[in-house]
């Protein structure tokens, strides 16, 4: 049984601003300001950041446009580089891509309910080993793990009532974004003073601006998500492009908007390494009981990109393994309801061990440089096509060719190298889920045979 085309234009766009607005706005501007210390530069490091995830999904709209499959980087680094690159893109999206985010997401949401109801959040068991944390559980990894849980047996059932939920969550956090901005401009209790330090145009050469842009890249990662769905869309040749360019356009306006509110409802001070800014902000700016039901607010909002990571990256995992590259059992659709059940239940899985076991900063980093990588690699990909095909059937092509995808790739290449020198322990680990990616990848080949060629 074959996945089928049910997702129309506005359901495609939904999916990219889900993926896109969500656990990185609502929690990396505090780690930001803690980086840059000036309101001003904040603002431009998040307005590149918009500049680069656009770049990014034009040239992905060429690629969803001419291949129009599931799977997103996994099909495209299939197509240009081969089966041995297609597969580590595959595994990379299986355990960065969508697994840590998920873990992540779910980890935020209970941050900020847990900000709501403190008096449920205390307690906890944690197991140690000279000193580095393996398992950590309390109520907020708990309801973590639960939320992580339910969201996937709702995919699990089916796509039409996965669809559904998906569209009522973004829909609803998109009124609460644009609510929240209006109400803190209109009545809310701040100062445009906070935005009075110059700009400081030399920070843009110097290593913490490029740190900041790390934790920037992955508020913005979720701007190709309609690709993973590309064999679930209908019309693809224009609604794959069309949703990746509108949704990052849409979501780039948002979070200059949102990251404004911050720095008007708190001084830089009190933003520098917050993780619920969110709820700090609308403290600030509306009184604690009314901050706390912007926190209650903030959280039902990071349910809808929890939702649409759970419904799109098992897709990849579903084209690997019927493409003969993965597990056979994640090929499987369930009969009579459309999903990829098993390749939920594995991301699930890996989802739910990352929020026992790793911290959320670390999780930002670590998921910020290795989905740099990919999409660089992807990017290189576009080109290597177009040089081997310049006459290649291309419904879209990317504006501005060649210079936004070398613009692209300079901008993630110069995120990898600070991310080596500023936070190598992440950048490693990084490395090292890509090393497990190409001993899976031999391991496949020797089971398959000659017959699973790079």
């Amino acid at each position: 049984m074959n996945l089928k085309r049910e997702l129309g234009l506005f359901s495609a766009t939904v999916l990219v601003v889900a993926n896109m607005i969500g656990t990185g706005i609502f929690t990396t501007s505090g780690f930001i300001m803690a980086e840059l210390g000036n309101p001003r530069d904040l603002l431009l490091c998040w307005f590149f950041g918009g500049l680069f995830a656009l770049a990014g999904a034009l040239c992905y709209g060429e690629l969803g446009a001419a291949l129009p499959r599931a799977g997103g980087e996994y099909a495209y680094l299939r197509k240009s580089f081969g089966r041995g690159a297609g597969f580590l893109s595959g595994w990379i999206s299986l355990v960065v891509g969508f697994s840590a985010p998920i873990a992540a997401g779910a980890m935020a949401f209970a941050s900020y309910f847990f900000r709501t109801f403190p008096g449920l959040g205390s307690g906890g068991v944690t197991l140690s080993l000279c000193g580095i944390t393996l398992v950590s559980l309390s109520p907020s990894t708990l309801l973590a793990v639960a939320v992580i849980i339910v969201l996937s047996l709702v995919h699990y059932h089916s796509l039409a009532m996965g669809a559904r939920v998906q569209n009522v969550l973004t829909i609803f956090k998109i009124t609460l974004v644009l609510g929240f901005i209006t109400a803190a401009l209109a009545w809310g209790r701040g100062s445009f003073e906070h935005f009075s330090q110059g700009l400081h145009t030399s920070s843009l050469f110097q290593e913490r601006f490029a740190v900041s842009l790390i934790f920037v890249f992955f508020a913005y990662s979720g701007w190709n998500a309609a690709a993973y769905v590309g064999s679930e869309i209908k019309r693809p040749q224009r609604n794959i492009p069309l949703a990746l360019v509108v949704g990052t356009g849409v979501v780039t306006v948002l979070y200059l908007l949102l990251n404004g509110v911050y720095i008007y409802a708190l001084a830089p001070d009190e933003m520098k390494g917050v993780l619920e800014v969110g709820a700090k902000a609308g403290a600030s700016l509306f009184g604690l009981q009314t901050g706390c039901y912007v926190s209650s607010a903030i959280a039902l909002g990071l349910l809808s990109v929890l939702s649409a990571m759970i419904m799109a990256g098992p897709r990849v995992y579903y084209a690997m393994s019927r493409d003969g590259l993965f597990f056979s059992a994640l090929g499987r659709v369930r009969p009579g309801r459309g999903t990829p059940g098993p390749s939920i239940l594995l991301q699930a899985a890996i989802a739910v061990f990352m929020v026992i076991t790793a911290s959320f900063e670390s999780l930002l980093v670590f998921i910020g440089f290795t989905l740099s990588l990919c999409a660089m690699v992807t990017v290189v990909g576009m080109m290597r096509l177009r040089f081997q095909n310049p006459t290649g059937l291309r419904p879209f092509k990317t504006p501005g060719y060649p210079v936004t995808p070398v613009l692209f790739i300079l901008g993630n290449l110069w995120i990898i190298y600070f991310t080596l020198k500023s936070r190598p322990l992440c950048a490693l680990s990084g490395l090292g889920t890509i090393g497990l990616g190409l001993l899976l990848f031999f391991y496949f080949k020797q089971k398959k045979g000659s017959s699973y060629e790079i």
